[in-house]
């Protein structure tokens, strides 16, 4: 267990139990004071009240902080262990965006969120800080935050950055030397990729996974700090999409594979032209795809 994660549970239970006797309207003492008595940084008092913020225990507006209602035996953190991982959440969040069960503009309920996550509410709080950056949640104006979704506009513009950044990749992997161990693993992706069309009739299902293992290793190869993120959550989605719309899911699949290995041949002959432009036509057919599965699936 992080110390940071040990300080702050211990901080947030001791001060539940803190409150426990305070009426409704109560006002608590300051961070700094808070933080002398609870024996933590100022930084832990500001989780630790962002938390309780969250769940509906205090109001804080500035320097005001005050008690609304007195402490459940629900509020109390889980134990450490049943937490999942910041990519588990990462996952289970996408995922529970992207199945559309929930509308484009809905506020979220950190505390709540948390519970069905199975995360503590401020790290719900800094993952939901991080994903703004990517434009599918905000912070309202008042606090906690709203869902922007996954809508066809948004759909068009991640298409378009994947399109930027996955070309600039294909040409730096057109140019590298034969001793690079990314042609060893093209060469197996590319096994890969023959194995499941032989199979395709009762597997396709298994795509899915093969295509983020395929443009997660031509991504590799460009390493800048300031996409990674963005890669991941482009990632993501387009691993996701592919579960969306179950019409001509095997046709569609195939077609896929039939156009990866089109851009690993031209790759394995070095011939960069040839590489783009396979490319540039599947991930123009990848993003007909995902708007048509967006278009199915908000109709639905």
């Amino acid at each position: 267990m992080a110390r940071t994660d040990a300080r702050f549970r211990a901080a947030y239970e001791q001060t539940l139990t803190l409150l426990q006797g305070e009426r409704p309207g109560t006002a608590l003492a300051s961070e700094t004071t808070l933080a002398a008595e609870l024996k933590v940084s100022r930084t832990v008092v500001r989780s630790v009240l962002t938390g309780l913020q969250a769940a509906g225990i205090i109001a804080w507006d500035g320097r005001a902080k005050t008690l609304l209602r007195a402490p459940l035996a629900s509020d109390h953190l889980p134990a450490r262990d049943d937490y999942i991982s910041l990519e588990a959440l990462e996952s289970r969040f996408l995922d529970w965006v992207l199945r559309f069960d929930v509308p484009a503009g809905t506020p979220l309920n950190v505390a709540q969120l948390a519970k069905q996550f199975s995360v503590p509410p401020h790290s719900l709080q800094e993952f939901l800080s991080g994903l703004s950056h990517f434009g599918l949640v905000e912070r309202r104006p008042r606090g906690g935050w709203r869902l922007l979704g996954f809508t066809p506009d948004y759909a068009v513009e991640l298409t378009e950055f994947r399109m930027v950044l996955e070309m600039n990749a294909v040409r730096a992997l057109a140019t590298l030397p034969q001793s690079h161990p990314v042609w060893a693993q093209l060469t197996a992706l590319r096994a890969d990729h023959v194995a499941l069309l032989q199979r395709i009739e009762t597997d396709f299902h298994d795509f899915s996974k093969l295509d983020e293992q395929f443009h997660g290793t031509i991504n590799s190869v460009v390493r800048n700090r300031f996409v990674e993120e963005f890669q991941k959550v482009i990632s993501l989605i387009f691993h996701y999409h592919y579960q969306w719309d179950k019409k001509r899911e095997r046709q569609r699949n195939e077609t896929a594979i039939r156009e990866h290995l089109t851009i690993l041949d031209a790759l394995q002959r070095h011939d960069g032209a040839a590489a783009e432009a396979a490319a540039r036509a599947h991930l123009l057919t990848s993003k007909e795809t995902l708007l048509a599965s967006l278009r199915v699936n908000m109709l639905a």
